[in-house]
């Protein structure tokens, strides 16, 4: 699966461990928990991926596309063999549905990257726009809230938002501008 945000003028350059570290570390930690249900579990199977990325790297395309999907897979099994193994110690009788869960890693991952992608654009905003699209569309704050929590009116809160909604819409596919605003 090709994700459209991919540089073009990454695809033939060879990136180092830090860049897809920096680049996919927290999507594939959401990404994990989502499976896992647990973010610290996720941060440790992810870290575990791309130890195993590093350890087999001549066996692994040098496209930033192959080890992309690379770590995404690794993250994948790593994450079902978490789940695996906590039911195991739990002692649960019922079995493991794979099908469910192989059924929403699809979503998982689209998931990730939405979240990626929308606080990649809003990292772009001013900063007390971003505050406020941060602390009102993220973290569920009504406007009230917001007021009250940076010193400010309500009004105030009101307008860096329209504010961050135009600067949102340059910045993001169509698709993604809707989620958000939805969210508002």
């Amino acid at each position: 699966m090709m994700i459209e945000n991919e540089e073009p003028a990454t695809l033939c350059v060879e990136l180092s461990l830090k860049q897809l570290f920096d680049r996919y570390y927290t999507r594939l930690v959401h990404f994990s928990a989502q499976i896992t249900g647990s973010t610290q579990a996720a941060e440790d199977v992810v870290q575990e991926a791309f130890i195993k990325y590093w350890n087999q790297q001549s066996d692994v395309t040098p496209h930033p596309l192959a080890v992309k999907s690379y770590l995404y897979t690794a993250v994948k099994h790593a994450s079902l063999n978490f789940v695996r193994h906590q039911k195991v110690k739990a002692g649960y009788a019922v079995d493991f549905d794979d099908t469910a869960v192989e059924d929403s890693l699809e979503s998982a991952i689209i998931h990730a990257e939405v979240l990626a992608e929308l606080h990649r654009a809003l990292s772009t905003l001013p900063a007390v726009c971003q505050q406020v699209s941060r602390m009102c569309y993220l973290n569920g704050m009504k406007n009230q809230e917001v007021a009250q929590e940076l010193g400010i009116s309500v009004n105030s809160v009101k307008t860096h938002k329209q504010r961050a909604l135009q600067l949102l819409r340059l910045q993001l596919r169509p698709e993604l501008f809707a989620l958000v605003v939805f969210l508002n």
